[in-house]
């Protein structure tokens, strides 16, 4: 019989709240994983938006990752202790770099 070796447990931290994740897998994939289907908010109507293509063509898993916005969490491997929020609207560059 083929074992595979367990990937490593982490956590990330969404919005405050613990969620579980696996070494190699996607922040986008954990956070569903997880029932979380809402990352960010649409510029001009507010409407929720999640992930939808998973290979990083239609932006909609954008999120705030360890304080930096619009980053496409389907791109992103997950790391023990980030923290994730969801993005409202367009990206806050001014706060980025004035901190």
């Amino acid at each position: 019989m083929l074992t595979r070796p367990d990937p490593g447990s982490l956590t990330l931290l969404f919005e405050g709240r613990p969620i579980p994740a696996r070494e190699g897998e996607s922040v986008a994939s954990a956070l569903i994983a997880a029932g979380i289907l809402a990352f960010r908010t649409t510029p001009v109507s507010g409407a929720p938006r999640g992930p939808f293509c998973m290979m990083g063509a239609c932006f909609d898993c954008l999120a705030v990752v360890d304080g930096v916005g619009s980053v496409q969490t389907c791109l992103v491997q997950v790391r023990d202790g980030m923290r994730i929020e969801r993005q409202q609207g367009a990206r806050d560059i001014a706060s980025e770099t004035t901190g």
